[in-house]
């Protein structure tokens, strides 16, 4: 049975978050997230058990859950969920709404027909290399890498494993070409 909220404590809520500072009203970050120097947050996300580097800007509405991490100097545009598992590196760019996925096939209840506990399942790991560019509305399905200065397209769905410096569009993501190793087009 969940505890009824009072007036008197909700009265008490709404003086603790008007005295909290404009931003903090609308963060949502657990005390194990580690957050480096310089990191920009803006509004409304939820951070958890996460590793956030040096210069990273997070946009609004991103959730980064437990067991993920982003590098130093990345870009996390609005919209945007990753999952438990994803490691993304150094100067990597994850444009407005891509979803990352950890597992391959999920349930909602184990055999037993019980609701699945994470004892039920193991996370599927996913590596998004430095330098990489991921579209807007991608999703990343799990235990893929993409390699350094790679460019996932706006909307692709990644099912395997993406080489260095190549362009990849589409559902399934397929290779368009290569980048120069500088990540400029040829």
């Amino acid at each position: 049975m969940s505890p009824t909220l009072t007036t008197e404590k909700l009265e008490v809520r709404v003086k603790e978050a008007a005295a909290q500072k404009p931003a903090e009203q609308y963060l949502s970050i657990a005390p194990d997230v580690k957050l480096g120097q310089g990191v920009k947050l803006s509004k409304f996300i939820n951070l958890y058990g996460c590793s956030i580097g040096d210069n990273t800007k997070i946009g609004a509405f991103v959730e980064i859950q437990k067991n993920a991490s982003v590098g130093k100097n990345c870009k996390v545009s609005s919209h945007t969920f990753v999952c438990e598992g994803v490691v993304i590196e150094d100067n990597v760019f994850i444009g407005h709404g891509v979803t990352f996925i950890n597992d391959s096939y999920p349930r909602a209840t184990a055999d037993d027909g019980s609701l699945q506990t994470e004892a039920d399942w193991k996370v599927e790991p996913t590596r998004i290399c430095k330098g990489a560019s991921i579209g807007s509305g991608a999703t990343i399905l799990s235990e893929v890498t993409i390699g350094e200065k790679a460019l996932v397209g706006a909307g692709s769905v990644v099912t395997k494993d993406v080489p260095a410096h190549a362009v990849v569009a589409g559902n399934p993501a397929k290779v368009l070409r290569f980048l120069n190793k500088d990540g400029k087009g040829k």
